[in-house]
């Protein structure tokens, strides 16, 4: 590994330019801030010593969701670069002043997972969605971008990915989620402006907000190794916990219709039956004034756990499941294999 004490700075990524056999580290400039430093993007880059692909790993886009930071993390500390081929890029932290502003937004009032491709000279979001673009996705040929629940929500750990794609479906189920949703790239999400630029993506949703989660942080892991090795970059490793997703053709929330004090009943990836209970909503003296039940069945995404919900609150993240025949057909068949 390279000493910690190195670490590269540019304005712009060029992995050729990196170092082969071995870990670098790398910040990568961005914009400035209203004193004039700059605002820097850590970059994890192993270079293995024989030629392949440059896979990409984005957490953070949002500034409170923390798990795929510690993913990019774990995965570098276990990697064995001398069976590298290709590269891998880890990009610890894209939303820089929205983690140190404990904010999911950057600079309060931006969603940058909702800028893309952004505007090379927009407004500051536009601008930082514009350069992560030019000076640091442009350099990979895959890309898995890591999220999480936002706060007063949690989420399984399940992938969106565009299941019509081959190469992104077979992303999705071979990184052996709880579950898998079908939902092309669009609403100007970094993943959406990667597969625009011909980089096959997909999203991973890392369970909760502001927190480590290592039960996800290992599986994830594990996942990404199997897209390496899938991608001829690393030693197949047979898992020994591999799981068969549940594949959803599509997904939707609920959302109350009186405010109140909300409970929300089932736990994230577990299965509910139409007409199931699924939450109650009560007044401040603690009487129920709504109970809300599954409108079909279906597997929980997600779902809230901020009680104190004004009406349009969020209830529930509900995937409707495909048939098996469709999902059998959608994915490799080595996915279902025991």
């Amino acid at each position: 590994m390279a000493d910690r004490r190195t670490i590269h700075r540019t304005t712009h990524l060029n992995v050729d330019e990196l170092p082969t056999g071995q870990i670098t580290r790398v910040y990568v400039e961005i914009v400035a801030d209203g004193l004039a430093s700059d605002i820097l993007i850590p970059i994890l880059v192993a270079r293995g010593r024989k030629p392949g692909p440059v896979y990409g790993l984005t957490a953070a886009v949002h500034g409170n969701e923390l798990n795929g930071i510690r993913v990019i993390h774990d995965i570098f500390q276990h990697l064995d670069i001398a069976n590298l081929r290709g590269t891998l890029c880890g990009v610890v932290c894209v939303n820089v002043p929205g983690l140190h502003a404990n904010e999911r937004y950057i600079y309060r009032s931006f969603d940058l997972n909702h800028t893309f491709p952004g505007k090379a000279d927009g407004n500051v979001a536009r601008l930082y969605a514009s350069r992560l673009l030019e000076r640091i996705i442009d350099q990979f040929d895959f890309l898995v971008d890591l999220h999480t629940a936002s706060f007063g929500r949690v989420n399984s750990l399940y992938v969106r990915a565009d299941l019509e794609n081959e190469q992104t479906r077979s992303m999705a189920a071979r990184l052996r989620p709880q579950i898998v949703v079908h939902n092309p790239a669009s609403d100007h999400t970094l993943r959406g402006a990667a597969m625009e630029r011909g980089i096959p993506s997909i999203t991973v949703e890392v369970g909760d907000p502001q927190r480590f989660q290592y039960r996800y942080v290992k599986s994830t892991r594990q996942g990404i190794r199997d897209l390496l090795a899938d991608a001829e970059m690393l030693p197949r490793k047979r898992r020994k916990d591999a799981r068969t997703p549940i594949f959803c053709a599509r997904s939707y929330w609920m959302y109350t219709d009186r405010g109140g004090i909300l409970e929300v009943i089932p736990d994230v990836a577990t299965r509910v039956v139409e007409g199931e209970r699924i939450a109650r909503v009560r007044d401040a003296f603690g009487d129920v004034i709504r109970e809300y039940h599954a409108p079909h069945d279906g597997v929980v995404i997600g779902k809230s756990v901020n009680p104190i919900s004004p009406t349009g609150s969020r209830i529930l993240h509900i995937g409707v499941e495909m048939d098996d025949a469709r999902a059998e057909a959608l994915v490799p068949p080595e996915v279902f294999e025991e």
